[in-house]
């Protein structure tokens, strides 16, 4: 009798990195595509043979709902669920965004964590969390996002200590500059012009594929084997202030 597959759970799948990421685990999980969009997630989870699951991760009877969809066994947990938004000086600042950033970016992925964590000890599971290297070091305009994405890194630590001794792997991966379709768009609220000033000359930035790739390799090593942390950028870029762009004359 075959095996049941080993399953992945991936938040924020509808697109980008967390798309990209389902469909790198997909040869090798049963991925449970987790996102606000179901429209998006029904379509990726057909294309992939995984499993559509609508879940506002800042929801906590949403987040209970995803736990009992996913059953009492769970191989690997992806945290990619998160975002920025603006990227204004603190002294101009809307800090309701800061808010919702720590709502999506830590709350949620520590709400995630906590109610799938009995299924991820029940298989000796594996927990990733997608940082960013905003929590390097900070950046003028990134106040609110570096702090909430040093804060993630914090939890993905805390966690890793506390859950020292126990089979379960903690590993993060801190992008640099991805372009994707939708990051600095949602960033920049719709302005289309400003979302495309972020890449404007940057010889080949990341995309999504590249960190799912790099997602994929970190999982797949052997089990005593835990990649604190991955930190991965394009070439053009040494820090998040240190950007290589050709000339746009």
């Amino acid at each position: 009798m075959a095996s049941s597959p080993r399953t992945a759970v991936v938040t924020g799948a509808s697109s980008g990195i967390g798309a990209a990421t389902a469909r790198a685990l997909a040869p090798d999980y049963r991925v449970y595509c987790v996102a606000r969009r179901v429209d998006r997630l029904t379509a990726l989870a057909d294309e992939i043979d995984g499993v559509a699951v609508a879940c506002d991760v800042t929801d906590p009877a949403a987040v209970a709902r995803l736990a009992e969809t996913v059953g009492e066994s769970l191989d690997l947990l992806v945290n990619n669920a998160g975002g920025a938004l603006g990227q204004e000086p603190l002294a101009d600042d809307d800090l309701g965004r800061w808010a919702r950033m720590y709502a999506v970016n830590v709350q949620g992925a520590a709400q995630v964590t906590q109610a799938l964590l009995p299924a991820l000890r029940r298989a000796a599971g594996t927990i990733v969390f997608v940082t960013s290297t905003a929590a390097e070091a900070p950046y003028e305009g990134g106040g609110g996002y570096c702090g909430v994405k040093a804060a993630e890194r914090s939890l993905a630590g805390a966690l890793r200590l506390e859950l020292n001794g126990e089979p379960i792997r903690i590993l993060e991966i801190s992008p640099g500059m991805v372009h994707t379709d939708e990051f600095s768009l949602v960033r920049f609220d719709g302005d289309q012009a400003r979302a495309d000033a972020v890449y404007a000359g940057v010889a080949n930035p990341l995309l999504a594929d590249d960190i799912a790739d790099a997602i994929a390799w970190m999982v797949a090593r052997p089990a005593h084997v835990n990649i604190d942390r991955l930190v991965i950028r394009p070439v053009a870029q040494a820090a998040n202030h240190k950007v290589a762009r050709t000339s746009l004359d």
